[in-house]
């Protein structure tokens, strides 16, 4: 799973128009399912973007966690994250997983998150949607379960 991970004041999604999900801060999370990801990746994203210490503490430092400045996740599936323009224009998606499983897995983040505490609001998986942010840092991260180490 790859994931752009971006602290917001305030973020929301529109799908086809109509409103879907909106946070005040917290974190604005794209997140892209790959060929292969499983269960195990999911669990992963969701407990590293509850515990990504990128929150100012009384000292200015990057140093707490969304759970501990009682923020929330706006969480929008992306699969054009997995997208490769290497070599080309016109990005090639053979790397995003077919999208059922795609949901499943997004659907099964989403769980973990809210299980451990954290307001999770979504896009609609499927449909044209409309993020808006107010990025606050601006501070955006870059994760992928296939490079723990």
């Amino acid at each position: 799973m790859r994931a752009v991970v971006q602290r917001v004041s305030r973020a929301e999604v529109t799908s086809e128009g109509k409103p879907a999900g909106k946070i005040g801060p917290g974190l604005c999370v794209l997140l892209g399912v790959e060929t292969g990801d499983t269960e195990k990746d999911a669990v992963y994203m969701a407990d590293k973007i509850r515990k990504l210490r990128i929150f100012e503490d009384e000292n200015e430092k990057m140093n707490l966690s969304v759970t501990q400045v009682a923020g929330a996740v706006l969480l929008v599936s992306q699969f054009t994250l997995l997208g490769d323009a290497r070599g080309q224009n016109r990005p090639g998606f053979t790397k995003a997983e077919a999208p059922e499983r795609a949901d499943e897995l997004y659907l099964l983040t989403a769980k973990t998150l809210a299980d451990a505490g954290v307001p999770v609001e979504k896009g609609v998986f499927r449909t044209h949607m409309e993020v808006s942010l107010v990025n606050d840092g601006p501070v955006t991260i870059l994760l992928d379960s296939r490079k723990q180490f």
